[in-house]
C-alpha cells in the first residue's frame, strides 16, 4: 500500500481552489486504508491495490461526484460487481450545488432566502441595473446584472446536473433567451414562472425559436409543485420541493402536469 500523504496533499490543494473531487477509501477487506483520490479533469493519485480496482472505483466515484453524494461500495479484489472482498468509502468534496434566478421581483428574494437554506450557492441576473441590487437581495451569493443569455453562454461549461436555474421574468424578452440558452447546458432543472396561458405563448416563442419536443419537456412550466402556493414564500418552497422531488426521483404534483387555472 502506498503513502497516503501524496493523497492527502492533492485533497488539500483541491479543496483550497474550491475545486470537485473525490477520496475513495478501503475500510474492509484487501488492502485496508488504501486511498484513491479522484478528480474529473486529470489523473488519479493514490491507489487501491490493482489497476482495475482503481480503474472502477474510479468510474463509481466519478459518478458520487457529479450526484454530490457520499457512498459506500462493495468490489471484487480487482473491481467486479456483486462480491465484497473490498468495501470501499466513497467521498464527495463538490462544491455547493448552484442555483440561477433570473429576474429580479418579489418571488426571487423568497426563493434565495428558501434555496440558500437547502445549501445552494444562489445567483440573482437581471439586465435591468436598478433592480438587480445586492441592497434587494442580500441573502444571495452574488447578484448580477446582465441580460439572461448572455450570462448562461459564460457559465455554460460549468453547468452540472445537481444545479437549478429558475426563470422568473416574466417577460418574453427575458425568459425566452434564458430558456433556450438554458437549454444548451447541462443543467438539472430548469422552471419558468407564469400561468399556464402565459407558458403556452412562451412555448410557441420558444418552438419558433426551433426548440423541439424534447427540449421542451425539461422546463417545469408552471413552475414548482402544486401545492396551493399564494405568497412569494410558498411559492418558494413549492418550487425547492419540486427540484428536490426532481433530484430523489420522487412522483409529486407538478404545476405543469395539471390543467385549469393555478390559483384556485
Amino acid at each position: 500500500m502506498s503513502s497516503p500523504t501524496p493523497v492527502f496533499d492533492a485533497l488539500r490543494d483541491a479543496l483550497r481552489a474550491d475545486q470537485p473531487v473525490a477520496l475513495a477509501t478501503v475500510t474492509d477487506g484487501l488492502g485496508v486504508g488504501a486511498k484513491l483520490l479522484v478528480r474529473p479533469d486529470g489523473a488519479p493519485a493514490g491507489t487501491l491495490g490493482t489497476t482495475d480496482l482503481d480503474r472502477v472505483v474510479r468510474r463509481d466515484a466519478l459518478g458520487a461526484l457529479a450526484a454530490g453524494t457520499t457512498v459506500t461500495r462493495h468490489y471484487g479484489a480487482h473491481g467486479e460487481a456483486r462480491e465484497s472482498d473490498v468495501t470501499v468509502f466513497i467521498e464527495s468534496f463538490a462544491p455547493p450545488p448552484r442555483m440561477i434566478i433570473f429576474g429580479a421581483v418579489d418571488f426571487t428574494a423568497a426563493l434565495t432566502r428558501t434555496a440558500k437554506l437547502l445549501g445552494y450557492h444562489v445567483t440573482v441576473c437581471d439586465a435591468r441595473a436598478v433592480f438587480a441590487t445586492p441592497a434587494r437581495f442580500p441573502m444571495a451569493d452574488e447578484v448580477v446584472c446582465a441580460w439572461p443569455d448572455r450570462y448562461l453562454a459564460e457559465q455554460a461549461g460549468e453547468l452540472t446536473a445537481r444545479d437549478a436555474v429558475c426563470v422568473l421574468t416574466h417577460d418574453a424578452k427575458f425568459d425566452v433567451p434564458a430558456i433556450v440558452a438554458a437549454l444548451g447546458t447541462d443543467v438539472g432543472y430548469l422552471g419558468a414562472m407564469g400561468s399556464r396561458r402565459t407558458h403556452a405563448q412562451r412555448t410557441a416563442r420558444l418552438q419558433e425559436a426551433g426548440v423541439d419536443a424534447a427540449s421542451l419537456a425539461r422546463v417545469h412550466a408552471p413552475i414548482g409543485l402544486d401545492l396551493g402556493a399564494r405568497s412569494p414564500e410558498e411559492t418558494a418552497i413549492a418550487i425547492c420541493a419540486e427540484i428536490i422531488a426532481q433530484r430523489t426521483g420522487r412522483a409529486a404534483p407538478s404545476l405543469r402536469d395539471g390543467d385549469g387555472p393555478i390559483h384556485r
